[in-house]
């Protein structure tokens, strides 16, 4: 294969100028730090755990949202303990970040236990006017 020899101050530059010139600086110079051309405030980068969290706390008040929105939208009532258990885990979210307090109950990230997570999946079906799961592997009686 055959090289083409170096030409100092041709060859390859976009500008068609010297590498280095006054062009290339100009360009960067005019720029801000700020789309409107003021010097915006940054925010606060969160780490990816706390972004994980935070996450997780949105999921969490959204799905007690529309559970507690289908249930209106479908007319079905809530029992008394269905509608304080929503009202308290979504203002303890709110609060703390999460709706349980021991760290065996949940994993790490999550805003809710695995048995508010399981309660509230079963709220959701009862708003959606699903049949409940069987538990515990019991079989129904056939007649």
């Amino acid at each position: 294969m055959k090289r083409t020899p170096f030409k100092p101050g041709g060859g390859l530059s976009r500008s068609g100028g010297l590498k280095g010139d006054g062009a290339s600086k100009s360009r960067s110079s005019l720029r801000s730090s700020s789309p409107k051309g003021g010097s915006a405030k940054k925010e606060k980068l969160l780490s990816p755990w706390d972004q994980q969290r935070e996450a997780a706390k949105r999921a969490a008040l959204n799905a007690l949202k529309r559970a507690r929105r289908a249930a209106d939208k479908a007319g079905v009532s809530l029992s008394e303990w269905e509608g304080e258990f929503i009202d308290s885990v979504s203002e303890r979210v709110k609060t703390h970040g999460r709706a349980f307090a021991d760290p065996e109950k949940g994993a790490p990230g999550q805003a809710l236990s695995a048995m508010q997570g399981r309660k509230l999946k079963e709220i959701t079906a009862k708003a959606n006017g699903e049949e409940p799961k069987r538990r515990w592997g019991r079989k129904p009686k056939e007649p």
